[in-house]
């Protein structure tokens, strides 16, 4: 099992204060609530070098701590617009929210081809 050395998060670090849409429905910024603030920074974040087996564990127990979070959709969404490239955020990796913006592109570019050609009416007979 994999062993990390605790040490508190740095949330400063990991979310720039300066990045953050202040939430609609709450006094703060949505991070204020973010469970890990509470966990160690090097779950989130990959070490340089860090072996395979180490860095799927480690991002399947940063997963873990995501699940549990109120605030993992706006965190999630957070590093989807920034575009955030490293680290789990909202319960995704740096490759799995790769995958989720092409989808986006991909979506968006089908719409507005869809919306473009107009709807096609067959001619009744």
């Amino acid at each position: 099992m994999l062993q990390l050395p605790h040490q508190p998060l740095q949330v400063a670090a990991a979310v720039p204060s300066q990045r953050l849409p202040a939430r609609d429905d709450q006094a703060g910024p949505w991070h204020t609530e973010a469970v890990c603030r509470r966990d160690e920074a090097g779950l989130f974040f990959a070490p340089s070098k860090e072996p395979t087996a180490a860095r799927l564990a480690r991002e399947e127990a940063a997963k873990r701590v995501c699940a549990r979070c109120p605030v993992m959709v706006e965190c999630r969404e957070h590093a989807l617009l920034q575009p955030e490239p490293y680290g789990v955020w909202g319960g995704l990796t740096a490759a799995e929210r790769r995958v989720v913006l092409a989808r986006r592109r991909r979506r968006e570019v089908e719409l507005k081809k869809a919306a473009s050609t107009g709807p096609q009416i067959a001619a009744a007979g």
